[in-house]
């Protein structure tokens, strides 16, 4: 696998996750066993991480997410998007940093987010 390839799982992913497809998600692109995040809310390990995201899924079931930039070295990716929870909401900023193995598998992920305030100071706006 290549750069490009783990951009396309990394964006594939995310994508599937947003639409509900969690199993499915995890099925195609996490190391269930040996993988690795490093969500602080979370308790660790992979199947933590995916009970966290159904829950999501339940409470948040119309969620978008628009990607603004995958950028790729070697086998990590990060994932700048736009995930808008709800109608009229005006979401947040993420960023995703997937480590992946030979086979195109997510063996570690990191995340961070900010809430878009309507009333930022700074006139260039969240994107």
């Amino acid at each position: 696998m290549n750069v490009d390839d783990y951009k396309s799982n990394a964006v594939n992913f995310l994508e599937l996750v947003v639409q509900g497809k969690i199993d499915e998600a995890s099925e195609k692109y996490l190391d269930i066993e040996n993988g690795k995040h490093h969500n602080l809310f979370f308790e660790s390990g992979f199947p933590h991480l995916l009970k966290a995201m159904q829950e999501n899924q339940v409470s948040f079931p119309h969620k978008k997410m628009i990607v603004k930039n995958v950028i790729g070295e070697g086998n990590m990716v990060a994932v700048h998007g736009h995930v808008i929870h709800k109608p009229g909401d005006l979401g947040y900023i993420l960023v995703h940093i997937f480590r992946f193995d030979n086979h195109g598998k997510i063996i570690e992920m990191w995340d961070s987010g900010q809430e878009i305030q309507k009333d930022s100071p700074n006139e260039d706006g969240p994107f």
